[in-house]
């Protein structure tokens, strides 16, 4: 019988109320996989905001441990692709929704879910991109492929000083993009100045309903936000321009027009991160590994340990998280 280990275990009585607790656990308890990983890091993202919380229908089978992301090392293996000692991260999938996930200090999964941690990446360095920063360069790569270059002028990140918003700041700033942030924190513009915005633009402006057709103020933007300030994003993007959209922090719903499309031949592209092809997923994560500035993640990155998780739940649902969380597992990686 293996030696026990923690892991931050949901469940949910009669009453439906989620409830979070660390727990011992032991590797019969854990789910079937060809692999198995001891989880160094994991990250905190808002959709693990709703599931530790339960405030969204994130998970619906109990009991679940939640966490969308980890990174650790092969334990063991049954799959040709991977060998004890060998890094991996996993993000998507629907771990930490459907199937058990990154807030254990070991787990089961299966293969096809991994990827091979990339060269210049510390497993620490991935959980600091995790699922948002993943995102974000999706959101790149389609912008890029919707012929978005940074000749053609400014784009705009909305939601900057979130996971997703902070990373896309960055990789595009490095990228050679002008790149203006909006932001409902004034007292974060110093720090989204620092990851390489040039503009800060207050999310107020942005939340005032738009016209059919306003300015032509943006080549292309990254939209983690939806709601009315996409539509007003919709309506500011210059001719050609692209729109990849990824979230929904500000609403679900999307009020309008067709103007910006038939008049301006604008493009609003969706980015999905927890299905996407291997071949995509691997070739972001090689890009990030490339095009994210390394000393940066120490700028956008705060570290915490399961004990903290409820409590951060909570604060990144009400929008007081700035950046990335960072869970220490406390595995044996070898890694700080």
């Amino acid at each position: 019988m293996s030696e026990p280990f923690r892991a931050l275990v949901l469940t949910q009585g009669d009453d439906a109320r989620t409830r979070a607790e660390i727990r011992q656990l032991t590797e019969a308890d854990l789910p079937e996989g060809d692999v198995l990983v001891d989880v160094a890091w994991s990250s905190l993202n808002y959709k693990d905001g709703l599931a530790v919380t339960g405030k969204g229908k994130v998970v619906r089978n109990f009991p679940m441990v939640p966490g969308i992301d980890l990174a650790g090392t092969v334990r063991q293996s049954e799959s040709p692709e991977y060998q004890p000692g060998d890094k991996v991260v996993l993000t998507g999938w629907g771990v930490g929704e459907k199937y058990w996930g990154g807030y254990s200090q070991r787990q089961r999964l299966r293969s096809d879910w991994l990827v091979p941690l990339p060269d210049g990446l510390t497993l620490r360095d991935a959980m600091a991109i995790g699922t948002a920063g993943f995102t974000a360069m999706l959101c790149v790569m389609t912008l890029e492929g919707a012929g978005v270059t940074p000749d053609k002028g400014k784009v705009v990140v909305t939601g900057a000083s979130g996971g997703v918003g902070s990373v896309a700041v960055a990789v595009l700033a490095r990228l050679g993009y002008d790149v203006a942030a909006v932001t409902g924190r004034p007292e974060g513009a110093d720090w989204l100045r620092r990851l390489g915005a040039s503009e800060i633009v207050p999310r107020e402006e942005m939340a005032m309903p738009p016209r059919p057709l306003e300015g032509q103020r943006w080549a292309g933007a990254v939209d983690t936000v939806g709601g009315t300030i996409l539509a007003r994003v919709l309506a500011e993007t210059a001719y050609a321009g692209a729109v990849a959209a990824c979230g929904l922090a500000g609403g679900h719903e999307l009020n309008t027009t067709v103007m910006p499309f038939i008049l301006r031949s604008v493009s609003l592209r969706g980015v999905d991160s927890v299905m996407c092809p291997k071949e995509r997923r691997a070739e972001a994560w090689r890009r990030l590994a490339r095009d994210l500035p390394s000393e940066l993640l120490s700028e956008i990155e705060q570290v915490a340990h399961l004990e903290d998780l409820p409590r951060l739940a909570e604060e990144i649902l009400a929008g007081r998280v700035r950046g990335r969380v960072v869970v220490d597992l406390g595995a044996e990686s070898g890694e700080g």
